[in-house]
């Protein structure tokens, strides 16, 4: 395959057309397969070799395939990826390429191979396109991916459309494959709200527990993540431990992505052992209700925790951090009648900056309403009309 003739390679993808066979075709349209590499394919103007041995609209769509890989053995990923949109439609919304093609192939399905590689494809170079430009200071990142998007939704439209065929040879066997890479290019240009319509149809799809469970996974993965910024922290956990769980176990990479999201999850839920906790500092310090611990953690990993969109969701550790630190001062002090000073005296020992004895009330009234604090907290006020905060008094009792 690295060394055939521009003629060969046409004659290849005729025989698979004809023989309806969506798996080889789709090889022989990707860049993960060797051909790209051949530089006799590797053509700025295949159109009349294409026009000689293929039938529309095939000619046009593997002829922008072969100038796509051209324009990927020099570099340049912004043509590359302008290639790529005419191996999926012309602009102007002119239906024509493979989604022509799909259109036309009613009550069958052969062709999702197909859609599959190209539109993977399509976002790898809108992404690197992405990157080209900005480098050049001719864009913003996201700007290519955002058009991609707009192609990828033009076939999740023909796929959803699909009623008429059987079980079987429907195209919506397509849709989840397509909302993931949404979900990707979403995810990366920060338009998280532009998921909701896709986790709608994916859910009230018949075909939604009958997908690959490689797609099961990687859909669960997303929408986990989207519900935890949603503060949604029981779908949550229950999406991302399905995608933990059914992720393959050589998948390292796959499985720790996974745990950046679920392990925070699984501690603000008060359900994770300590040794699930993503890095060991943070975990000492919630544990031991060690806020001073924890702030020079957050610091240390802050540019981590960003990038992964985590670092707002470990923030809110702190109030369980709160919680075990005055379950040591009452544990200290032995008494079920704690005055205010002794938790101001214990979050100033923490170098809690600027603390006074109003924030150690309003902490304290927090941890009353936390669902699963593991005591009982009430409000002892002395018997004065008017009592200054500093007279209050907390009765705690352990669980």
């Amino acid at each position: 395959m690295a060394h055939i003739s521009i003629n060969q390679y046409l004659q290849q993808v005729a025989e698979v057309i004809e023989e309806k066979n969506g798996n080889t075709c789709a090889e022989l349209i990707s860049f993960r397969h060797a051909h790209i590499a051949n530089p006799r394919l590797q053509l700025s103007a295949p159109e009349d070799k294409c026009q000689q041995m293929l039938e529309p609209p095939y000619d046009e769509m593997f002829a922008a395939h072969l100038r796509c890989t051209y324009a990927v053995s020099n570099h340049d990923f912004v043509e590359a990826y302008k290639c790529q949109t005419v191996v999926v439609q012309y602009p102007f919304q002119v239906f024509t390429s493979f989604l022509k093609i799909f259109q036309a192939h009613k009550e069958e399905n052969w062709a999702l191979p197909i859609m599959y590689a190209i539109t993977l494809d399509l976002r790898y170079f809108a992404n690197s396109a992405d990157q080209q430009l900005a480098k050049k200071g001719k864009g913003k990142i996201g700007d290519m991916l955002e058009k991609a998007a707009e192609l990828l939704m033009s076939c999740f439209r023909v796929c959803a459309s699909d009623t008429r065929a059987a079980f079987e040879d429907s195209k919506k066997w397509g849709m989840l494959f397509l909302v993931n890479q949404l979900f990707k290019i979403y995810f990366k240009i920060s338009k998280l709200h532009l998921c909701k319509p896709l986790i709608r149809a994916i859910e009230s799809s018949n075909f939604k527990e009958d997908y690959t469970i490689s797609q099961k996974v990687t859909y669960k993965y997303y929408v986990g993540r989207k519900a935890m910024f949603d503060s949604d922290f029981k779908k949550a956990e229950e999406y991302l431990s399905f995608a933990f769980r059914n992720c393959l176990r050589s998948c390292q990479k796959n499985k720790r992505m996974i745990l950046i999201y679920l392990l925070p999850v699984k501690m603000l839920l008060v359900s994770a052992p300590v040794f699930y906790f993503l890095v060991y500092e943070v975990t000492r310090s919630v544990c031991e209700g060690n806020l001073l611990l924890l702030t020079e953690a957050l610091t240390k990993h802050e540019t981590f925790f960003n990038r992964c969109g985590i670092f707002l969701i470990l923030e809110k550790l702190r109030i369980i951090a709160y919680r075990n630190l005055f379950k040591k001062v009452y544990l200290l002090l032995r008494t079920h009648q704690l005055s205010m000073d002794a938790f101001l005296v214990a979050l100033k020992f923490m170098q809690v900056e600027d603390v006074d004895i109003d924030e150690a009330n309003c902490i304290i009234a927090n941890l009353i309403y936390m669902p699963k604090t593991p005591v009982s907290v009430l409000v002892f006020i002395e018997q004065t009309l008017d009592p200054p905060v500093s007279s209050l008094c907390v009765v705690i009792k352990v669980h």
